[in-house]
């Protein structure tokens, strides 16, 4: 691969991946990662292509770290074979490291604020898409930071998210899960028709 890109990580995404929950799911994850790739770019004193560049590293990692998982789902294949083909394909060690410090089991700790950032993005991304699709209008835009907590508490809703994944992130980030949630929540409504998140207002 001449060059690794956002464009080109959603390409593999929808590639490796049929099922349209799944392809948002990895759209949702980016924007929330990337949201805090701008964040440490503004922080570390990065201007223009440089803070971009940087934070699409940040959303390749989102678009990326589940793309094998539709094809080996199990804890054996997966995200080792999604890594192994992009390695192959030169895509930068970074990303990769990021990729494997999202699945607990995998031996790699996240320690990097990519790491971190996209650890603390992956389950709560998807707890805020959720919630987004009980509201009425099916908008992320309704979706506020106290309702979110409240959902946390009902171990009914959205069961298969894990709160503890979740809260362990904002640990990570060294913030308050409420600045958690609320970086989140900005980060997915402004993109929420790429995300079909918009809702029927939008239809």
């Amino acid at each position: 691969m001449a060059e690794w890109s956002a464009v080109e990580a959603e390409r593999l995404l929808r590639e490796w991946t049929q099922g349209e929950s799944l392809v948002k799911h990895g759209l949702s994850v980016a924007r929330s990662t990337e949201g805090y790739g701008q964040r440490e770019a503004a922080r570390l004193g990065l201007e223009g292509a440089e803070a971009e560049r940087f934070a699409e590293m940040y959303r390749c990692a989102g678009l990326l770290h589940d793309m094998d998982y539709e094809r080996h789902p199990s804890v054996e294949e997966h995200p080792f074979v999604g890594v192994a083909y992009l390695r192959e394909n030169g895509w930068p060690e970074e990303i990769l490291q990021a990729i494997l410090a999202h699945a607990d089991y995998s031996g790699v700790v996240p320690e990097t604020h990519l790491q971190r950032a996209l650890f603390a993005c992956d389950e709560l991304s998807g707890f805020l898409t959720a919630c987004a699709l009980v509201k009425p209008t099916k908008s992320i835009a309704d979706v506020e930071v106290a309702g979110v907590k409240k959902k946390m508490k009902d171990k009914a809703f959205a069961r298969a998210v894990k709160r503890e994944d979740m809260t362990r992130g904002a640990e990570l980030l060294a913030i308050p899960i409420e600045e958690h949630i609320g970086n989140c929540l900005v980060a997915l409504q402004a993109h929420a028709a790429e995300l079909g998140l918009a809702g029927t207002s939008a239809d």
